[in-house]
């Protein structure tokens, strides 16, 4: 007997469905075999129905997977459900979130162009632009990150583009998103939103007047430290910039990867609200110790942005940063003392991290550059991951009592 499916109900109706619902459906086509999982399309490239079929869909006059450099049914599932989560029109995957800024800044700029960039923002990006796309003819400058006045002042007739981190890595500081938008825009210019350490489960930067947001899906979006990915999502209209450089460059995200990200992003919204409880637990337990000079944490009401952090975030995310007495060797003496958390830069994991900025992720900056960034010697960060609170506390008291 053969049995006829009815092709409409074998995809979810999501019409205005929750956040959680999304996360957890939104982007599934499936195909005749009715999975009920995401299926993963290991495949290079695509058979067509005929020699005319393949030239259609290679000149993009019909709709259709060509190659997966850029077109791949498991990646495109990824993308549809962050364009879904981000409320964006439209989501380009790349194979990094370092690829995915690189992405953003060819598909938008130009020799010529100015840029405006955080200070604050991850030490590889500001030698993405020093190092590599200053000799293309792209103008930067950095503004501090809060500093709105210093952003209208940093505007030029030709700034193309505005792009920060916020929270920003590691300090947990934050700008006004909805404000340095309007900058941005009355001086013709883009905003994008690095919103890695908050996700869309936590902050929606296209919400608050963003053009752009991009996400290192390495992190928080994977959740348990598998692999590498980045993904950018805005208006369709700035999307097919981005679609183009990939299909030319090939900064492409693997399948594999996508679908990976794809079962993250099921349990995004509850691991992200457990990581900020603890996250919180943590950054109060820290400012109480000994031989803790400062700690960072938008959650703190000492935070000088706290109530700003509440006004454009559900929560206060999960990485608490602090430094101590004792300077470099402090910091190292503290983080070698430690027997259970991990001692590796990445973040987002379920297991919690913690590493030295100044001489790992922002270790290629100039000392000066640091010191503008306020990345002081004797910081650490911790990202805080799943385990149990008590049992981190014991752990980061060992390194409490090296100090």
């Amino acid at each position: 007997m053969t049995i006829e499916w009815d092709a409409g109900r074998l995809d979810s109706d999501l019409e205005g469905a929750a956040f959680e619902t999304l996360a957890v459906r939104a982007g599934q086509h499936r195909t005749p075999e009715a999975e009920h999982g995401e299926a993963l399309f290991m495949t290079s490239s695509y058979v067509f129905r005929s020699a005319a079929d393949a030239a259609a869909r290679f000149a993009g006059e019909v709709p259709g997977n060509v190659y997966s450099r850029y077109t791949n049914p498991t990646v495109r599932a990824f993308e549809e459900r962050i364009a879904a989560l981000e409320g964006a029109e439209q989501a380009v995957a790349t194979a990094s979130g370092m690829a995915a800024i690189l992405a953003m800044v060819m598909g938008l700029c130009s020799a010529g162009d100015h840029v405006l960039v955080s200070r604050s923002v991850f030490g590889s990006t500001i030698s993405l632009f020093e190092k590599y796309l200053k000799r293309f003819g792209i103008q930067v400058d950095y503004p501090p990150l809060s500093d709105l006045a210093a952003w209208e002042a940093a505007c030029k007739p030709n700034t193309r583009l505005l792009f920060v981190e916020s929270p920003s890595n590691p300090l947990a500081e934050l700008v006004d998103i909805a404000a340095l938008a309007e900058i941005a825009h009355a001086h013709g210019a883009l905003l994008a939103v690095d919103n890695c350490f908050c996700t869309p489960a936590l902050q929606q930067p296209l919400k608050l007047g963003a053009d752009l947001v991009m996400h290192s899906a390495t992190k928080f979006i994977d959740g348990q430290g598998r692999c590498l990915g980045g993904v950018l999502a805005g208006p369709a209209e700035l999307m097919k910039e981005m679609v183009g450089f990939l299909r030319t460059a090939g900064p492409t995200l693997s399948p594999f990867n996508a679908w990976l990200f794809l079962k993250g992003l099921e349990t995004l919204r509850i691991r992200m609200h457990a990581h900020c409880a603890a996250a919180q637990e943590l950054a109060e337990w820290l400012a109480a110790q000994p031989g803790v000079e400062r700690v960072y944490y938008a959650g703190l009401p000492s935070h000088p942005q706290h109530e700003l952090a509440r006004r454009q975030q559900s929560a206060f995310g999960a990485v608490v940063s602090f430094e101590v007495s004792g300077g470099k060797e402090g910091a190292w003496r503290f983080m070698d003392a430690t027997r259970m958390i991990s001692i590796t830069t990445n973040l987002g994991d379920t297991k919690s991290t913690i590493a030295h900025p100044a001489t790992t992720s922002h270790g290629r900056l100039s000392p000066a550059e640091r010191a503008a960034a306020g990345i002081n010697d004797n910081l650490i960060r911790l990202a805080v991951g799943l385990e149990a609170v008590e049992d981190l506390k014991a752990d980061l008291a060992r390194g409490i009592a090296a100090l």
